[in-house]
């Protein structure tokens, strides 16, 4: 693609300047990049498929190191003599006043008894300004059954960026690197603190709050804004905050849901006292139990406005078979005497005696188990048939009183039966 405007064109001119992969920087990548092994054979003899050293190893091991090269390898047992690995990785390197992030394919040759010969090939290169503007230069990727193939003979042109590009720059960065002024002076340093550099340069050179986290040690919320879709300007006030008091987000992520359920709370989200906790953990664990306290009392006084409309129509079906009660003593059951009480129990032993509309059902009487205060099951009598038709706890699980409770009101169906008749 040709070169669309002046920043693009200087980019492609400074490109062919670029100085080659140094020895010291592709040892790196062959060392971190591409596994390490040492082929045994049953007998014992051993190659360290590095340097091509071989000695007698007596007992087979997960791992070794090379006598000769001091290679940390793993040790396989095989007959295998040629081995061929590929990997990605990246060098920050400065051109002229432009700094660059350049994308590498590491390919490792290995022969039993050779020493390796490992080689590089450069994908592309991304390019950006003192601004953050930023640009893509790169060989030509082509059409085949994997995502990451190139025309490695095709020259190096501004391309289009896309994901390919996006995930090899996410490839390990040698720590030996050069950067431009601009990033210095905001407070990049070779420790990338586990933030990919394609995300974090345009973000130092283009957003001063990024820099004002990296500069005060803020590196995990700086990481979770620049890996999500989170808004830095959404928390800003809390992070100056934060700042102030000399707090330290160890959780980017966790703090940032803290930050959210404070609003929906109604917190002050300018306060030490919460945007500050000594526990993060607890404190967010805290704030979302009692969300879903307030959404489940919300959620069971909408039940309650909508059951307000069915009221008398349940009255109607219903209303004689109001104040039966069945005990044995210990266990009590009794009908429930309007729709809010029908939703009051779906709510609270969470099943879906009121969210299936039980109470609309002609042949259906619902009735409560409980020992004292506490609720055991819901029951469901069948008008017609004149029997338990379920019975059901918490979650719709059975409690061992189960079969008790059934036999109680099963017992007890005269009752039932009286109010029919009348």
């Amino acid at each position: 693609m040709k070169p669309r405007n002046k920043f693009e064109k200087a980019v492609l001119a400074q490109s062919g300047k670029l100085r080659p992969l140094t020895k010291t920087q592709l040892k790196w990548a062959f060392r971190e990049c591409v596994s390490h092994f040492a082929h045994r054979l049953p007998k014992g003899r051993t190659t360290c498929m590095d340097c091509g050293h071989s000695w007698h190893m007596e007992q087979q091991k997960e791992h070794c190191v090379c006598p000769k090269c001091k290679a940390k390898l793993e040790v396989k047992q095989t007959h295998v003599r040629k081995v061929k690995q590929k990997s990605y990785f990246t060098v920050l390197a400065k051109c002229g006043e432009y700094q660059t992030l350049r994308m590498f394919l590491l390919v490792a040759e290995m022969e039993k008894g050779c020493k390796a010969a490992p080689y590089a090939l450069e994908i592309g290169q991304y390019w950006w300004n003192a601004k953050g503007k930023q640009t893509l230069v790169a060989i030509q990727r082509i059409l085949g059954r994997y995502l990451d193939t190139f025309s490695f003979g095709s020259p190096m042109a501004i391309r289009g960026d896309n994901n390919v590009y996006r995930h090899i720059a996410t490839f390990d960065t040698c720590p030996r690197c050069s950067v431009i002024e601009s990033l210095q002076r905001n407070g990049f340093r070779s420790d990338l603190q586990g933030i990919e550099p394609a995300k974090l340069i345009p973000a130092l050179l283009a957003n001063p709050k990024a820099e004002t986290l990296l500069k005060t040690g803020q590196y995990d919320l700086l990481r979770h804004c620049l890996h999500s879709s989170t808004r830095l300007e959404d928390y800003w006030p809390s992070v100056k905050i934060c700042l102030r008091n000399g707090y330290t987000i160890t959780d980017g992520s966790m703090w940032c849901d803290t930050i959210d359920l404070l609003k929906r709370m109604g917190k002050d989200t300018r306060s030490p006292k919460y945007v500050c906790p000594a526990d993060l953990k607890a404190e967010h664990d805290k704030l979302v139990e009692q969300r879903n306290r307030k959404e489940e009392r919300e959620r069971l006084a909408l039940q309650r406005m909508e059951a307000a409309q069915y009221e008398k129509d349940y009255l109607l079906q219903k209303g004689k078979f109001f104040g039966i009660i069945i005990t044995d003593g210990i266990l009590n059951v009794r009908v429930l005497e309007s729709v809010a009480e029908i939703a009051e129990e779906g709510t609270l032993m969470h099943h879906c005696v009121y969210a299936n509309a039980y109470y609309r059902k002609e042949n259906s009487l619902i009735l409560s188990a409980t020992i004292g205060n506490k609720r055991i099951e819901t029951v469901e009598v069948d008008l017609k048939k004149l029997c338990v038709v379920q019975s059901r706890g918490v979650c719709n699980q059975n409690t061992e009183y189960h079969d008790r409770i059934v036999n109680l009101v099963n017992s007890h169906m005269n009752l039932i039966r009286q109010r029919i008749s009348a």
